[in-house]
């Protein structure tokens, strides 16, 4: 089978720290080339791979400035189209753009819809739900007027996370510091348990984290340590007593929940969008309500067998479990023999 992977390039394939879009791209793509499938990446020029490798920006527009996000996506986009016929199908993992170029070619595609950012982009979708496929990262993000082909879950690397039954007395934040990820729910929450609080993750929204957070930080209290890389993130995962999840939006997935549970870790997360179909209450995890409820249950954190989110990881959200479930797609597409 011979598959065109098209990412986004806002960051390098793999990124370097931030990408969620790019690292799952990156694992599956490693993961089809594994299972024996002829697939050709088309990313950033930097990005990193053993598939073949298709380019035309030379890195990331979130990594140098100086590139021009919309002239570089035209570009990349239209690079992979015009070599459809090289291809059976095309996944999309770049959201709605690429939709638009569809009906030029009679390659089928295939768009992985990592979360709809605003209702503004639907009507793309929309026009193109009759003639292209579309799977959803979790039951909780689907859109009503669209039609599924199926739902799969993000599979990650269960060697780059290791379970540790005997973490620290820490609280850990991991994702963009924004209003929608709860930042300054966290903060609340370890004030009132007089708890270690860590925050790790790039600042997506300046004057929040000036409001919300920055006047609370104090070393070995409220630390932010921006940004980190893999063995840093492993580190803080494994250590934390729990991961801080009181989010503000449906989360379409959420990869640190599952990074988190990948390490033992269990998740005490606001019960909002995908978070009832990652973590199992009171067996890897809290789903709460409320900023007072998560205090509560953060209390009773030591009732959860650290045993029971690595072992829930291993089950359902692993990248070779991800893989085959997009095979399976793959060839139902293909054995239809249409388009759509």
């Amino acid at each position: 089978m011979k598959i065109a992977m098209l990412s986004p390039i806002a960051w390098r394939t793999p990124p370097i720290h931030y990408g969620p879009w790019e690292l799952i791209t990156s694992l599956l793509t490693e993961e089809l080339v594994k299972a024996g499938m002829d697939v050709t990446l088309f990313a950033t020029a930097n990005s990193m791979t053993h598939a073949t490798l298709k380019s035309v920006s030379p890195s990331g527009y979130e990594e140098d400035r100086s590139i021009d996000a919309k002239v570089w996506e035209c570009l990349h986009i239209s690079e992979c189209f015009e070599h459809a016929d090289q291809f059976d199908i095309i996944h999309n993992q770049f959201d709605f753009l690429p939709l638009s170029y569809s009906k030029l070619v009679k390659t089928p595609l295939l768009t992985t819809i990592h979360g709809i950012s605003s209702e503004r982009i639907l009507p793309v979708y929309k026009k193109y739900n009759g003639s292209t496929h579309y799977v959803s990262i979790s039951d909780a993000d689907r859109v009503e007027d669209l039609d599924y082909i199926d739902t799969v879950y993000h599979g990650i690397d269960l060697d780059q996370f290791h379970f540790n039954a005997d973490p620290q007395d820490y609280l850990l934040y991991y994702g963009r510091i924004h209003p929608d990820k709860g930042t300054k729910e966290a903060v609340e929450i370890a004030r009132s348990l007089n708890k270690r609080l860590i925050l790790a993750g790039i600042i997506q929204d300046e004057n929040y984290y000036k409001q919300t957070v920055e006047p609370y930080l104090k070393e070995g209290e409220i630390d932010y340590i921006g940004s980190v890389g893999q063995d840093k993130r492993n580190e803080l995962l494994a250590n934390a007593s729990c991961l801080l999840h009181p989010i503000h939006f449906s989360e379409p997935f959420g990869l640190s929940v599952v990074e988190a549970m990948a390490c033992g870790t269990p998740v005490v997360a606001f019960a909002k969008g995908s978070m009832p179909e990652l973590i199992d209450d009171a067996v890897d995890g809290f789903l709460v309500h409320t900023v007072d409820e998560a205090i509560e249950r953060i209390k009773e954190i030591d009732s959860i067998d650290r045993r029971n989110c690595r072992q829930k990881v291993e089950n359902k959200f692993s990248k070779e479990s991800m893989c085959q479930n997009y095979l399976a797609v793959y060839q139902k597409i293909l054995s239809s023999g249409e388009t759509k």
